[in-house]
C-alpha cells in the first residue's frame, strides 16, 4: 500500500513537471516579445499605439479562450486539449518567425494566443485536481509560479541575446524545439481519460460574445488618440462592446452548460481576486511594456542590456514562487501576503514615475525593478489561491480559469490606457516644444503612476475585502461542499467542474 502511495504520489509530481514545461513555453514567449518590442516596432514600422497590438492581440485571445479551452478540456480530455493546443501554438510560433508585415505578425499572435489558452485552461486545471491538500496545493502553485518567473528570467535574457545576435524572428523560432520536446513528454507521460463533461454542449455563443466585446473595447482604447475620444468610431466601438457585454452576461444566464456560471460570483473570495486580478494585471503589463520602451528609447539601452535590466525582478519573483511565497501562505494566510505584496508593486511602480530622461540603471532602474519582483512574487501565489479558497474542489478549476481571464483581460485594456495616455502627454509635451526625450519620459512617467495608483487600488481591495481564512480552513470548507454534493448527480458533477 505505502509503495503504491508513493508510486502516486511521484506520479503527481512528474505530471506537474509536464504541466509546467508547457507553460514554459508560453510564459517565455511573453517576455521575449517585451524585451524585442523596439526592434519590432523599428523594423515593421509600428507607431508607438499600435505596437501594443503585438502584445494585445495575444492577450486578448488568451483571455477570451481561456474558459472556453479548459470547457473543452471537460469535453474532449484534458490531455488531447494540451496536445491540440501545444500544436496551435508551436505552429503559430513559426508564422511569427517568418513575418514580415504588422498584419502577419498581429494575425499569428492572436493564433499564439489562442493555443496558449488551450494549455494553460487545461494544465491549471489538471493542477488544481491533481493537488487538493492545501500543503501540497501551495507547494504546486508554487512550482507552477517559478516556472513563470523563471521563463521570465530566461525569456528576458533570451530575447536580448537573440534580438542583439541575430534578429527579433529568433525570438518566436526558439519555440519550435522546445514545443517538439514537449509534445513527445507529454504524449509518453500523460494518461489518456475522457472528459469529466462528455456529451455536453459548447457555449459557442458567450464565448463569441464576451471575446468580440472585449476586442472591440481595446480597440477603441488603442486608437483614441488618432480617431478622437468623442469621434463616432470611438463612442460606436465602446457602445457595441457594452452591448455584446450585456448579451454575454445574459447568455451565461439562460445557457444550459455556461462558459462562465454567473453564480460563482456569489462567492467573495472569487469576486474580490477577479476585481484585484484585474487591477494588477494593468499595472504589471504596462510595468513589462512601457518600462522597455523607457530604457531603449531613452536610455539608449540595447536588447540585451534590457534583458539584463529585468533579471533582478525576474530572479525574486522566481525564488519567491517557488518555496517563499507557499510558506507565507501556510503561515499568514491569503490576505495579508497578497496585499504586502501589491503594496511592494505599487511603490515600484512609483519610483518610476519618477526616473528622468538622463536615468541611471542603479538609481532609477534597478531599486523599482527590485520592489516590482519582490511584489509580484509575493502576490502572484496568493492571488490564484484566493480566487479558489471559498470555491467547492469540483469548481477549482472553473475558479482559476476565471481569475486567469480577468488578469489577461485585464493586462490588455490595462496596456491599452496607458500607452494611449502615454502617447497623449508625449504628443501635448511635443507640441509644446519639448525635445522628443524628454517627451518620451513625460509620456512613460504618466503611464508608470497610474500604474502605480492601479496596484495600490488592489492591495487596499485585497487586504480589506478578502477573508482571513487560512488554506487549511478553506480546505476545511471544501471537504463540506464535496460531502454535501456526493448526493448530486453525475450531469450536475461535471456542470460544475467547467473549467
Amino acid at each position: 500500500m505505502t509503495d503504491t502511495l508513493d508510486n502516486n504520489n511521484r506520479k503527481r509530481w512528474l505530471a506537474l513537471m509536464v504541466l509546467c514545461l508547457g507553460v514554459l513555453m508560453i510564459v517565455l514567449d511573453t517576455t521575449i516579445v517585451n524585451v524585442a518590442l523596439p526592434s519590432i516596432r523599428t523594423d515593421l514600422g509600428f507607431t508607438e499605439t499600435s505596437l501594443v497590438w503585438v502584445v494585445n492581440a495575444y492577450m486578448l485571445t488568451f483571455g477570451g479562450f481561456l474558459l472556453l479551452g479548459g470547457r473543452l478540456g471537460d469535453l474532449y480530455g484534458h490531455r488531447r486539449m494540451f496536445l491540440v493546443g501545444l500544436v496551435l501554438f508551436t505552429l503559430a510560433s513559426l508564422a511569427c518567425g517568418i513575418a514580415g508585415s504588422q498584419a502577419m505578425l498581429v494575425a499569428a499572435r492572436a493564433v499564439q494566443g489562442l493555443g496558449g489558452a488551450v494549455v494553460s485552461a487545461v494544465s491549471l486545471s489538471l493542477i488544481m485536481n491533481l493537488f487538493t491538500e492545501p500543503a501540497d496545493r501551495a507547494k504546486a502553485m508554487g512550482v507552477y509560479g517559478f516556472v513563470c518567473a523563471g521563463g521570465g528570467s530566461i525569456g528576458v535574457l533570451l530575447g536580448g541575446l537573440l534580438t542583439s545576435t541575430l534578429s527579433w524572428h529568433w525570438i518566436f523560432l526558439v519555440n519550435l524545439p522546445i514545443g517538439v520536446a514537449v509534445y513527445a513528454l507529454c504524449v509518453a507521460l500523460l494518461p489518456k481519460a475522457r472528459g469529466h463533461a462528455h456529451g455536453e454542449k459548447l457555449d459557442v455563443a458567450g464565448a463569441v460574445a464576451v471575446t468580440l466585446s472585449l476586442m472591440l473595447a481595446v480597440y477603441a482604447v488603442v486608437n483614441g488618440n488618432e480617431a478622437g475620444w468623442q469621434s463616432a468610431q470611438t463612442l460606436g466601438l465602446l457602445g457595441a462592446a457594452a452591448v455584446l457585454m450585456v448579451l454575454f452576461i445574459a447568455i451565461e444566464a439562460k445557457v444550459q452548460h455556461p462558459l462562465m456560471p454567473l453564480g460563482l460570483f456569489r462567492l467573495r473570495s472569487v469576486s474580490v481576486s477577479n476585481v484585484v486580478g484585474v487591477l494588477w494585471a494593468a499595472a504589471m503589463f504596462a510595468w513589462f511594456f512601457i518600462s522597455a520602451l523607457y530604457m531603449q528609447l531613452v536610455l539608449g539601452y540595447t536588447p540585451m542590456q534590457i534583458g539584463l535590466a529585468f533579471l533582478p525582478a525576474n530572479l525574486l519573483m522566481a525564488v519567491f514562487s517557488l518555496g517563499l511565497s507557499a510558506k507565507l501562505v501556510m503561515r499568514f494566510g491569503i490576505r495579508r501576503p497578497l496585499a504586502g505584496g501589491l503594496g511592494l508593486a505599487a511603490v515600484g511602480l512609483a519610483l518610476f514615475a519618477w526616473a528622468p530622461v538622463n536615468g541611471g540603471f542603479a538609481l532609477h532602474v534597478l531599486p523599482g525593478m527590485l520592489l516590482l519582483g519582490l511584489g509580484a512574487g509575493m502576490a502572484f501565489n496568493p492571488l490564484l489561491l484566493a480566487a479558489m479558497s471559498e470555491a467547492s474542489p469540483t469548481e477549482s478549476g472553473l475558479a482559476s480559469g476565471v481569475v486567469n481571464t480577468a488578469f489577461m483581460m485585464g493586462g490588455a485594456l490595462g496596456l491599452a490606457v496607458l500607452a494611449s495616455a502615454a502617447a497623449a502627454r508625449t504628443g501635448a509635451m511635443t507640441a509644446a516644444g519639448a525635445q522628443l526625450p524628454l517627451a518620451l519620459t513625460g509620456g512613460y512617467n504618466l503611464a508608470f503612476l497610474i500604474g502605480a495608483v492601479f496596484a495600490a487600488v488592489a492591495a487596499l481591495l485585497g487586504g480589506l475585502l478578502l477573508r482571513t481564512a487560512s488554506p487549511a480552513s478553506a480546505q476545511h470548507h471544501n471537504d463540506n461542499n464535496t460531502q454535501n454534493d456526493e448526493g448530486a448527480s453525475t450531469g450536475a458533477a461535471s456542470r460544475a467542474t467547467a473549467s
